[in-house]
């Protein structure tokens, strides 16, 4: 099994907002849709599915930004960095924006690629798993199953 390095803070552009990550995360992923294009002003999100039990903000309050719909992206309030999302239905986990951590290596190193088929045609990751779209749950509990029994992706 790889080794996290845990646990791990990371907190927003200013410094208000603060988390501490305690669990290695489920997976982790790059997300090519053209939302995360747009929230990050880049080609792809990174983020690592951390399980809810080992992520706690540990200073500041967050807030919820960017479409107010049933997945909750929560932002600080004063600087507006996108820190991590709450998935509407599985409250098992938490995608943390894996470059907000204070050291993202291994953490940003995506294992998943999502929405590839929106993803710039000049982009590349060294994501084991492709998905055109968003996968079912059958596709993405066989990919944090693999993601596990490797290990994660290198550092």
């Amino acid at each position: 099994m790889s080794d996290w390095k845990l646990p791990r803070e990371g907190g927003c552009l200013c410094g208000k907002v603060r988390f501490r990550i305690t669990a290695p995360p489920l997976l982790t992923m790059a997300c090519h849709c053209k939302g995360c294009q747009r929230l990050t002003a880049s080609a792809f999100s990174l983020s690592a599915a951390v399980p809810s039990g080992g992520f706690e903000l540990v200073q500041g309050e967050p807030v919820i930004g960017a479409l107010h719909g049933p997945h909750k992206h929560y932002f600080c309030d004063y600087c507006m960095s996108w820190l991590f999302t709450r998935p509407d239905g599985m409250d098992w986990f938490v995608n943390v924006r894996a470059p907000m951590l204070d050291d993202p290596a291994g953490f940003s190193t995506p294992y998943v690629e999502t929405a590839a088929a929106e993803k710039l045609p000049w982009v590349k990751t060294p994501a084991a798993r492709s998905f055109d779209g968003f996968p079912d749950l059958e596709a993405m509990t066989s990919a944090v199953e693999e993601f596990a029994t490797l290990g994660g992706p290198a550092s």
